[in-house]
């Protein structure tokens, strides 16, 4: 047959002897580019040398650890129904299986032929129009089977709409590598965050012995150079992404350093830095777009006077000249430093007869008043994104320019979405607004970041190095418009005039019923107190979103498997607002009725569903996908 020869011809040039042992084996499969578990992988091979004296395998224990590991049983299942004779699909019955089964209503011929010609390993079979079932495998491991829809590998979105359209994929304290009081600074925390297509990085910057240097204040956490910080960030500022990368710059140094600094961004980032306005454009009404800032690093610091006298001064030489400005002196109550006044000061609505309900408190009790020295070469690298501290959504709305992003602490945000959340939407349309985490989070825990993109804040910051279902929400997110780090927001979170607010969704519901069969698993990690390769895999399937949608639903336990766990089970769900709706696939080994062991997840946009593996139909005013 076929399959058999094309089988052998594949391994014979590495069982010269006869026979390999495990290394051997494992370096085979490598070569076949097969992916696998080791665990699993260990225990196969082992319970094959069961039946031998020695620590090596032929050929046909080879075959059958191949076929344990590759050769699904539902997939035998499909191809078998499918297939006329149990060995090979002909073009015609792929097609029927396209439309049945994978719901591509539209697909035709010409389809079938070309995933044949694409995944069809054995030359006579792919001659002949047809699919073995070594090819089958190889189709349904492929990517135009994923869950994920392909089209959104890449970037699909509109990405010439303002920067304050867009969420944009943002780090905390990117230095750091696991606490905030006591861990190390580390290049690596750029680096990975950079190659994961964060498009916002923290560096917090101190005066040291000769050069700036980047680390936690006030804490024992190790220093690294600014100048080496840059570096990393020349290296790996697009490799994942060609969208603009901003620098958030929580600046302490002295005049005299913040010089360095400037000089050292100047020297090292050339061309990619972005020190001037697009086409000299001084008087701005909305922010450029993500398209029209490709391959540029923008600057996000304090900014002395206007954009306009920046250029007034492009050709000057301005090292030595400094200037102050009114900062708020405003440690908030969750955070020892940024841009945000207290809560208990910006908390609206007054309770004072006939006070405006977004009134500025009077700023003799509001915060206290410090002037800040900043280096005007530092400050005139400031061009689209300026830090501005936060007062009050009616004052931003009186007084802040479109160029102007505030930062606000993960408690006053939460406070202010509370009991201003239609203002606090409404902002969000105008102006970039990063959300950080609190400063009692000591171990680098992070909060959800849900609750903030359901309102529209731009940049989310969460600590990357800290493992958990918030930064597996942050990653799933920004799998959307290939990974580039900038997911474009719902219409109706960057509509000035919205009346959208996440608790009343009202007449932005756009229902959709979601049906997910859970079929089974393959490979999934053994329990750690196995001593083989066993577990008892239970699925939960979660969804993130508006406090309307929050819902998780779990399977049965399939008991004593990890290898290939079958459940077959049906979930249904009804979304009411499914573009900021999040799905989340989480598998724990249950341990005991009360204790569980995390085994995996997935997370991605419910919009981001293939629905080329669904069916997508109105009924009733419902859109309905089905999985």
């Amino acid at each position: 047959m076929d399959e058999d020869r094309w089988f052998w011809n594949l391994i014979r040039n590495d069982f010269q002897t006869g026979k390999i042992d495990f290394e051997g084996c494992m370096r085979l499969f490598e070569k076949m580019n097969i992916n696998f578990d080791v665990d699993h992988f260990k225990h196969i091979f082992k319970k094959t040398l069961d039946k031998h004296t020695e620590d090596i395998i032929s050929m046909d224990d080879f075959r059958a650890i191949y076929r344990a590991l590759v050769h699904r049983p539902e997939y035998e299942d499909l191809f078998k129904s499918y297939s006329t004779d149990g060995k090979i699909l002909p073009d015609g019955q792929l097609l029927k299986f396209l439309v049945k089964e994978q719901f591509q209503t539209e697909a035709d011929e010409a389809t079938a032929l070309e995933i044949i010609m694409k995944h069809e390993p054995i030359d006579e079979v792919r001659k002949k129009r047809q699919m073995s079932f070594e090819g089958f495998v190889r189709y349904m491991n492929s990517d135009e089977c994923s869950v994920f829809k392909i089209q959104h590998k890449t970037v699909y979105q509109d990405m010439t709409q303002p920067l304050c359209d867009y969420y944009i994929s943002s780090s905390h304290n990117t230095y750091l590598l696991s606490d905030q009081v006591m861990g190390p600074s580390h290049l690596w925390g750029y680096t990975s965050a950079l190659l994961k297509g964060c498009r916002c990085l923290e560096v917090d910057c101190w005066d040291g012995n000769n050069e700036p240097m980047v680390y936690h204040g006030h804490t024992l956490t190790s220093r690294i150079p600014f100048r080496s910080v840059i570096h990393v960030i020349d290296k790996y500022a697009f490799m994942s992404s060609a969208y603009p990368l901003i620098l958030s710059l929580e600046n302490h140094c002295s005049p005299k350093q913040q010089e360095a600094m400037a000089d050292c961004l100047k020297s090292i980032l050339g061309e990619k830095l972005l020190s001037l306005p697009l086409g000299g454009d001084v008087n701005m009404t909305r922010l450029p777009s993500p398209e029209a800032l490709k391959f540029k690093v923008l600057i996000k610091n304090k900014k002395v006077g206007t954009i306009e006298e920046s250029l007034m001064r492009v050709d000057e030489d301005c090292h030595g000249e400094v200037e102050e400005i009114s900062d708020s002196d405003a440690q908030s109550d969750d955070e020892d430093s940024d841009d945000t006044v207290p809560a208990r000061l910006a908390r609206s609505p007054s309770k004072r007869k006939g006070a405006s309900p977004h009134s500025s408190v009077p700023p003799h009790k509001r915060t206290k008043v410090r002037r800040v020295k900043i280096a005007l070469v530092l400050s005139d690298l400031v061009i689209y994104t300026k830090s501005q501290t936060f007062v009050s959504f009616d004052h931003s709305l009186q007084h802040q320019q479109c160029y102007e992003n505030n930062s606000i602490g993960e408690v006053v945000a939460r406070k202010l979405a509370k009991t201003s959340v239609k203002e606090f939407i409404s902002h969000t349309t105008r102006f970039i607004t990063r959300i950080f985490p609190k400063g009692s989070r000591a171990s680098s825990s992070n909060y959800s970041p849900q609750d903030f993109w359901n309102i529209g804040c731009q940049m989310v910051a969460l600590n990357f190095q800290t493992r958990g279902l918030p930064m597996e929400l942050q990653d799933g997110k920004f799998l959307d418009n290939g990974a580039c780090g900038y997911v474009l927001k719902p219409e109706f979170l960057r509509d000035c005039n919205t009346s959208f607010t996440p608790r009343n969704v009202g007449g932005y519901s756009k229902p959709m019923s979601l049906s997910i069969r859970l079929i089974s698993g393959h490979q999934l990690p053994p329990s750690s107190l196995s001593k083989t390769n066993k577990a008892d895999p239970i699925v939960q399937i979660e969804i993130y979103g508006v406090p309307e949608d929050q819902t998780r639903k779990k399977s049965s336990v399939a008991r004593s498997n990890a290898l290939c766990p079958k459940w077959n089970e049906m979930f249904n769900f009804t979304i009411q607002v499914p573009e900021l709706a999040l799905i989340r696939f989480c598998v724990e080994d249950e341990i005991s009725l009360v204790n569980r062991e995390f085994l995996g997840q997935y997370t991605l946009p419910v919009m981001c569903l293939n629905t080329e593996r669904a069916t997508r139909r109105r009924r009733q005013g419902k859109n309905c996908l089905k999985c």
